[in-house]
């Protein structure tokens, strides 16, 4: 007699989250074929999760290594048949760092390191950190108006997005540009995007500046293009210097942090983002912050981070020759602080602005991380 064929596995299970080119929380979810009695969720070659399954719909909670990763996840019938699918080009972030929103404090040690380091800057500057954990932060000239160069660049791609339809295909013409004008800073790819929103680069800074005033954001101003060659609280915010550098685009050091921590909350569908610009979706956030993981600039605020394990910094830097800043958020296993330095000097910016940025993240992290 003739043995009969062995059943067949059950089909891989469909994974809705983590998303290829996204970062990740470690929140997996998804759905599982039907007779499926077991889920194993791994990472990196190491196994994160294996958990008994009782509905086909699952949901669950990982930490995931830090940085660039796969994930894969097997689902096992009641026979032990295993059947995977991965998903990679996934940005792990710890779990202690899913956004949810924190009442800010100062915190007055900080506060005294941060006046420290700008005191010892030959020039003007503008700083503003906070813990988006703990909520703790300090500031020094947050409100005073600096050059804002390329960081405006974030405020374009979060108006590109929350007018795109879903998150941008790989490959597609929105998605090239925003990865150019972001991980590469290209001009050129700046203003087809802000062109590609409203037909020209001055209507396309309206829409900016528009999306901007909505979630509270209102000392910055995008105007027009770019040159083409070939929550505040309870932390002290002032005006201490107001560089004399002109007029054009603009921002301050808590405008940045604002915008970086929006986008943040907004990647877990919090924040002032999801409720003013409801085209933004958690999906367009966490897209995002992986571009700006992979942002190829890595001398400012990660300039003392980067040797750390477990350490990763998603920023966007901007300098014309006498300003030079860098704004974005820093995590590490425990949580995530948001960082914002601006500096001026009319004799031009040089490497000191770099290495003011660098200390001011290191002090942070030393204080948040305890």
């Amino acid at each position: 007699m003739i043995p009969a064929p062995p059943p067949p596995p059950p089909a891989p299970p469909a994974i809705e989250q983590p998303a290829a080119h996204q970062v990740s929380y470690g929140l997996v979810t998804g759905l599982a074929a039907a007779g499926t009695r077991r889920l194993v969720v791994s990472s990196g070659g190491r196994e994160l999760a294996d958990l008994p399954l009782r509905q086909r719909r699952f949901t669950v909670r990982v930490e995931l290594p830090p940085g660039d990763t796969t994930v894969r996840v097997t689902t096992v019938n009641a026979v032990g048949r295993r059947s995977s699918r991965e998903v990679g080009n996934v940005f792990g972030l710890p779990q202690a760092a899913s956004p949810r929103l924190r009442a800010s404090r100062a915190d007055a040690a900080l506060a005294r390191d941060v006046r420290r380091l700008v005191a010892a800057y030959p020039g003007t500057a503008g700083v503003y950190v906070q813990s988006l954990t703990s909520g703790a932060g300090a500031a020094w000239n947050a409100r005073a108006r600096f050059p804002a160069a390329s960081t405006l660049k974030v405020a374009v791609a979060v108006a590109a997005l929350a007018s795109h339809e879903g998150v941008p295909p790989r490959g597609s013409a929105v998605d090239v540009l925003l990865r150019k004008m972001l991980t590469y800073s290209d001009n050129a790819a700046a203003n087809a995007l802000e062109i590609w929103l409203a037909g020209s680069t001055s209507a396309g800074a309206h829409r900016v500046n528009a999306l901007l005033q909505s979630i509270g954001i209102r000392e910055t101003i995008m105007y027009g293009g770019y040159i083409v060659r070939s929550p505040a609280g309870s932390i002290p915010l002032r005006v201490e210097t107001q560089p004399a550098w002109g007029r054009g685009k603009h921002t301050t050091a808590l405008d940045l942090a604002s915008l970086a921590r929006a986008v943040w909350l907004a990647s877990s569908g919090v924040g002032p983002l999801p409720a003013k610009q409801p085209g933004f979706t958690s999906a367009d956030a966490r897209y995002l912050l992986y571009l700006l993981a992979h942002v190829r600039d890595s001398g400012k605020l990660g300039r003392e981070l980067g040797h750390i394990p477990g350490v990763r910094v998603l920023h966007k830097g901007g300098w014309i020759d006498t300003a030079r800043h860098d704004f974005g958020l820093v995590f590490w296993r425990g949580g995530a602080y948001v960082a914002s330095i601006l500096t001026w000097n009319g004799r031009g910016a040089g490497i000191g602005a770099d290495v003011l940025a660098g200390h001011v993240a290191r002090v942070a992290l030393e204080r948040f991380r305890g």
